[in-house]
């Protein structure tokens, strides 16, 4: 008797250990990311900021598992379904309009909070911004959307460019839309371009290589992750070159760059976090409207503007968020 009571008491207490495992199992996020971690960085440090605000930590109450497509776009569905199997409770995906396609194609029920430079109505993503409606929300960063703005101020810069170069990825889905933008940006201020295509190292290095033989007098780099995780690389280039150019992010014109226009990427970044950690507090994606940017930073490296030989305009100083020396 005695024993039959020991085993019944005994396969009680062990009938609750999955539970209790259960219980003590910390949430699950998974990253995504169309670039690398050195480029993102400080990214990082902002999600976890805004993951913080929300009373979660990595490594004392979630875990987060990183996907990094090292700038490769066709590595991300794989690395997107992977991170689904593990049946993560939110997915990550950022670095561009890659990483949230790839996520929204692995899965229609986990949760997805995104950060894109495109309209996520047209990619399919939501159903609106203020009501996603379904399992993905996130940020609208606009990067695509402001190179256009990107070209006037770089014609501001050097009103005597009278052609100027535009650089673009096209493997980046919102390629199209760039460069259509562009050119009728340019048509309207009565610029010539040069349209430039590169997806690889050595295109980038020929495309910048073609530069002087175009004669073109500047360089608006558009938006995409492929040129985020080369930043050090095509601000070397465009000194090599003497090539006067605008980008995207600040951290190009930290990295040395002449002059960038965008929005805070680390604020974006923050905000990602922050959506993520409402998500495990048992919030619905679908009920989280879409963020946009309502600031954009100007930042003018005149460090990089005197090596060039360029005079920035008091006008175009005075409307700068940010002066580099």
């Amino acid at each position: 008797m005695r024993r039959r009571k020991f085993l019944a008491i005994f396969g009680s207490v062990t009938a609750g250990w999955p539970l209790v495992a259960r219980a003590q199992q910390k949430p699950v996020i998974g990253f995504l990311n169309s670039g690398s971690a050195d480029a993102y960085a400080d990214r990082l440090t902002a999600f976890h900021q805004g993951l913080r605000q929300l009373g979660y930590v990595e490594g004392e109450n979630v875990v987060v598992e990183y996907r990094w497509g090292l700038g490769e776009y066709q590595r991300l569905p794989a690395l997107a379904v992977e991170l689904a199997q593990r049946r993560v409770s939110v997915l990550i995906a950022t670095g561009g309009e890659p990483a949230a396609l790839a996520a929204k194609s692995a899965t229609s029920t986990i949760p997805i909070v995104f950060a894109i430079g495109g309209d996520p109505i047209k990619l399919g993503l939501v159903a609106s911004y203020n009501r996603p409606g379904g399992n993905a929300t996130g940020a609208n960063i606009l990067a695509a959307e402001m190179d256009a703005k990107r070209l006037e101020l770089l014609h501001e810069l050097m009103p005597n460019a009278a052609r100027v170069a535009l650089l673009l990825n096209p493997n980046f889905p919102p390629f199209p839309t760039q460069l259509g933008e562009l050119q009728r940006a340019a048509a309207n201020i009565g610029l010539q371009v040069e349209v430039l295509r590169a997806n690889t190292d050595g295109e980038i290095e020929a495309a910048f290589d073609s530069t002087s033989r175009k004669r073109v007098g500047a360089l608006v780099l558009a938006a995409s992750p492929l040129f985020d995780t080369r930043r050090d690389k095509l601000v070397a280039l465009a000194a090599a070159h003497a090539l006067p150019t605008i980008y995207h992010f600040r951290e190009f014109a930290v990295a040395g760059g002449l002059m960038s226009y965008g929005v805070s990427i680390p604020h974006i970044y923050r905000q990602v976090g922050i959506y993520a950690g409402r998500i495990l507090s048992g919030e619905d994606p679908a009920n989280l409207p879409v963020q946009q940017p309502t600031t954009f930073d100007l930042v003018i490296n005149l460090k990089t503007a005197k090596t060039l030989g360029i005079e920035v305009p008091s006008t175009l100083l005075a409307r700068a968020d940010e002066v580099i020396e």
